[in-house]
This record gives structure tokens, sequence and C-alpha cells, in this order.
């Protein structure tokens, strides 16, 4: 994975996203700090958030990066990307918007022809 890939990771492993569609705050976040005032999502809407998120950064890292892969990203980030057989959840790779193999560009659903 790019270094850049490993930042993003990181950074969105790290954020606390229980509390994402309630506040604004900061890179960082974690309610273990700050006591946990305010409306918390479920563990299972927090994790619909993260996989949002994944998704979104996934879309710029692949159009970026030639050699991106989503399933390493989105697993560096936290996200299970097994199904309960083991099996890679499809759903992940799904979330972005590829076809043959290349990214849309970010914020359009154009392919360019090559990277």
């Amino acid at each position: 994975m790019s270094h850049i890939a490993r930042m993003h990771a990181a950074e969105i492993r790290n954020h606390d996203w229980s509390d994402a569609p309630f506040r604004a705050d900061r890179a960082g976040h974690d309610r273990a700090y700050d006591g946990g005032r305010g409306s918390q999502l479920s563990e299972l809407e927090t994790e619909c958030i993260r996989m949002n998120v994944v998704w979104v950064t996934a879309q710029v890292l692949g159009y970026e990066d030639p050699n991106f892969d989503v399933y390493e990203f989105a697993e560096a980030c936290g996200v299970n990307i097994r199904t309960r057989s083991g099996r890679l959840n499809g759903a992940i790779e799904a979330g972005v918007r590829t076809q043959d193999g290349r990214y849309a560009r970010p914020g359009t659903w154009d392919y360019d022809a090559a990277y």
C-alpha cells in the first residue's frame, strides 16, 4: 500500500465514528477522552459511516494509484473485508466506481482511457 494510502487508513481507523452524524469535530476524535457526551450510533451504524468514508477515500486513491488495492486499504482502515465464510466481501469493491479495472475520475462517472 502506498504511503499516502497508509496515512489515510491510519486516520480513518483512528477516528471514533460513533457520533459522526451528530457533531462536526476535529481529526482524531475519541469519545473515551471527551466523556462520551451526546448521541451515539449503534455499532452497525458506526461501521456504515466508516465504510462510506473508506469508499469515498478509496475512489480518489484508486484513481491516482494504479497499484491501489481497495481490500488492503479497507482492512487497514479497520473494516472487516471477509464474509462469514471467509471469502473476500464483494461489497467492498462494489462501493467504488470501477470499470474494467479503472477507477472513475473523482466526482464523475467518467473513466479515463489509462492512468
